[in-house]
């Protein structure tokens, strides 16, 4: 049992449905469907039937949306799994090529010998200056702008007639 809380806890920060919680999650609804029973039996309210159908239907929805997202990843496991076999590439022999450098496309470069350099090879992935001078900002208008937040040359000049005004 205390294992079962120290996979629960360490679940939380792994991402996807893990096992523990979706034990959790359903013992949960499962306990919150039989206290809304004993209220039902305890006070013949029609608010407690009303609410055991939102929890059956909030209960179910979870448990298909798992069962949807399991199947989505076993049909991209499959997929990549054929992919590598039309490659002719084995999960095995896949892993052996990979030089685990990556490349501005997400994939892996496999080094072809010494004629790469190795600040070549580092730097595939960084960003090239055209691709930060591509992205230009919008200058911000004066009506745009609040008081504060940027000054112009009209306003430098009204300081230096104000000086002039005062000598």
């Amino acid at each position: 049992m205390a294992t079962f809380f120290a996979d629960l806890i360490s679940s939380i920060f792994t991402p996807g449905p893990t096992p523990s919680i979706i034990i959790a999650t359903n013992a949960s609804f499962a306990a919150l469907q039989v206290v809304l029973l004993l209220l039902l039996i305890i006070t013949y309210s029609i608010h407690f039937v009303v609410l055991s159908f939102l929890c059956a239907g909030l209960w179910w929805g979870i448990n298909w949306f798992v069962t949807e997202l399991e199947s989505a990843n076993r049909k991209e496991k499959d997929a990549k799994q054929s992919s590598d076999m039309k490659k002719g590439q084995g999960p095995d022999a896949r892993k052996l090529e990979d030089s685990g450098t990556e490349t501005e496309g997400g994939g892996t470069q496999i080094e072809e010998g010494p004629s790469d350099s190795i600040l070549g090879s580092q730097t595939q992935g960084l960003l090239r200056p055209d691709d930060v001078q591509g992205a230009m900002r919008k200058r911000i208008s004066s009506a745009e702008a609040s008081s504060g937040d940027l000054s112009t040359d009209s306003e430098w000049d009204k300081v230096s007639e104000a000086e002039e005004v005062g000598r």
